[in-house]
């Protein structure tokens, strides 16, 4: 752990020795997605949310991306708590990830526990984190800090803004929000509590940016059942699947209200939905007629225009119940023309292509597949212009950060808060890792960084996004791999013959020709270096088969193929027999 990372990095007379508190991300900046944030004041830490981002096609087989928690880990003795402002990915996926490194408790409200619970249940069984549940209304007191909770609402239930009074001033945090009228659940953003803590006095307000682009206002959620209703009409005689995250209750909400009204039964597919639906459904957060519900395998027993099944896989997950029933892999449903697919989610950005990958396959299966293109199968549930513009008007903070977007949505929010008359000079345009500082005697000042990049995670493996394996990932993915195996004496001489595998590689001229020239090219390779009379230099001779067999591939192919040279060398006396190296290698 570096040094630099165990106290704020000291730049241009940095107050660390003072009173002051800070206001870090180490996610959430310029990115949509893992989100994390840092109140830091004197030597007491709370963070904000532990989310994280799904990988693009740069990344190769990447599960997800977390925040790099370097600070966070080389400061664990500091940290009191943290708090989760609600229930999405973006907002609590690194938690099994961050969790075991910190151990320190956890906040939140009762749908965001539960569904935090079932993840770590799933990726960590024997892990037991400490949990706290608060509701909208709470105030608590942790160590310096007094927490109220605030409701708002969002695209799931149960969700809270953050208002964090401290010795310096009150910062206040929307977490992700919009002004809904009509909620799902009647619980609507609590404007007199925001207003409250406007006139106490706000010193920094961070609020969410993803739609400050989007002019005017963002609708209700309630407009996805009059989309429903049209498409229950208009497919009445059909099968109908619908696909849509396993956390958005709300919609899942619709859709078994929808279903009611057209007495269809529904069927959840997909471990995660089920699970989430549990959930929602112990906690009164989901309410479902038990007579609607039947399970997957019994979905044979019903006609079509009696059935529908609501699956997760919108954003293409290659594991998901819509992609493996695109594929025809699932045991239970076979999909045809007698099926029709509502995907009830927007794209994730990065994620078009596998998104597409599945709408072109449900089509090939003779689907009709219905999505956000072409009706209002979504409705976003950020904040557009004009209700950031309100949220800045009741808070009326001092200073003010725009978090949660790309550049972009950040820079239209800052515009937005000059528009209401917050002074350019009090508007802080951050990146992940810098630190904003407030002291009694002097404005606040962006003084320094800490590490704040990010971490990809593989299965059980994490590590930095700039791995070695990542560039030999897109490489074997672009153009292939060849693999050249050869078994050697001790002093390089061939025990056996070369044998040549490739995997990917692209070969558009006479094969066999090829293939003899990389067998002599390889040959000649391990021939030259054994001729010199001495103990072989494996490295050296691994160096020199690769450029020879490029040197062939790209004369006769132009191409690019990773070259793997696997050698082995038997050590003299070792056998008295060479024919064990008579074999293929692979």
């Amino acid at each position: 752990m570096t040094q630099r990372n165990s106290r704020i990095r000291k730049k241009n007379g940095s107050p660390e020795a003072k009173e002051h508190l800070s206001f870090i991300a180490l996610g959430g900046l310029g990115e949509i997605g893992k989100n994390m944030y840092v109140l830091e004041y004197n030597d007491e830490l709370i963070v904000i949310d532990s989310g994280l981002k799904f990988p693009d096609s740069e990344l190769p087989g990447i599960d997800y991306i977390v925040p790099d928690i370097s600070y966070l880990e080389a400061n664990r003795d500091r940290i009191l708590a943290i708090f989760i402002t609600h229930g999405h990915e973006d907002h609590t996926g690194a938690l099994p990830y961050v969790l075991p490194r910190l151990d320190v408790p956890i906040y939140g409200t009762q749908l965001t526990l539960g569904l935090i619970r079932n993840k770590l249940q799933e990726d960590l069984p024997l892990y037991r984190p400490d949990m706290h549940e608060i509701r909208a209304g709470d105030v608590i007191k942790i160590g310096s800090f007094t927490i109220r909770f605030i409701a708002v609402s969002h695209s799931i239930p149960d969700c809270v803004a953050l208002s964090v009074d401290t010795p310096l001033g009150r910062v206040v945090h929307t977490g992700d929000f919009k002004l809904d009228s009509t909620p799902i659940d009647g619980r609507i953003t609590d404007y007199g509590a925001f207003a409250e803590e406007g006139d106490k006095g706000v010193m920094l307000l961070c609020s969410d940016s993803t739609n400050a682009e989007r002019k005017g206002f963002t609708p209700s959620e309630r407009i996805i059942s009059a989309t429903l209703d049209q498409l229950y009409r208009t497919y009445r005689s059909k099968r109908i699947i619908i696909s849509s995250f396993a956390s958005n209750v709300h919609r899942i909400q619709q859709v078994a209200d929808v279903s009611a009204r057209f007495n269809r039964k529904i069927a959840f597919l997909g471990r995660s939905m089920i699970r989430n639906v549990e959930l929602a459904r112990d906690i009164d957060c989901l309410k479902i007629d038990p007579k609607m519900i039947i399970q997957i395998e019994e979905s044979w027993k019903y006609s079509d225009n009696q059935l529908v099944i609501v699956t997760t896989g919108s954003q293409g997950e290659p594991f998901s119940g819509l992609v493996t029933m695109s594929r025809g892999e699932n045991k239970s449903i076979d999909l045809g023309e007698h099926d029709v697919v509502f995907l009830l989610a927007s794209v994730i950005p990065g994620n078009e292509k596998l998104v597409n990958n599945t709408i072109n396959r449900l089509f090939a299966q003779g689907c009709e597949v219905v999505y956000e293109r072409e009706r209002n199968t979504h409705v976003s549930g950020h904040a557009s212009s004009e209700e950031l513009k309100i949220m800045l008007n009741l808070v009326r903070p001092q200073y003010f950060v725009p978090v949660h977007g790309e550049y972009k949505h950040m820079v239209r929010h800052s515009q937005l808060a000059q528009e209401v008359g917050i002074p350019q000079r009090n508007i802080f345009l951050m990146n992940n890792g810098d630190i904003l500082t407030f002291t009694r005697s002097n404005p606040p000042k962006k003084y320094g960084t800490v590490q704040a990049g990010a971490v990809i995670v593989d299965g059980n493996a994490a590590g930095s996004i700039k791995s070695e394996v990542l560039k030999e990932r897109r490489e074997i993915a672009e153009d292939g791999v060849l693999v050249v195996g050869a078994s050697v004496d001790d002093r390089g001489n061939l025990l056996a013959p070369v044998a040549i595998e490739t995997q990917g590689v692209f070969i558009s001229e006479d094969t066999k020709q090829i293939f003899d020239e990389l067998y002599a090219a390889s040959e000649r390779a391990i021939q030259e270096l054994a001729g010199q009379g001495r103990r072989v230099n494996i490295d050296a001779l691994k160096k020199t088969v690769k450029a020879r067999v490029r040197d062939v591939l790209r004369k006769r192919n132009s191409s690019f193929a990773v070259v793997l040279p696997v050698i082995s060398v038997r050590q003299s006396g070792y056998y008295d027999d060479i024919s064990t190296y008579e074999k293929d290698f692979f």
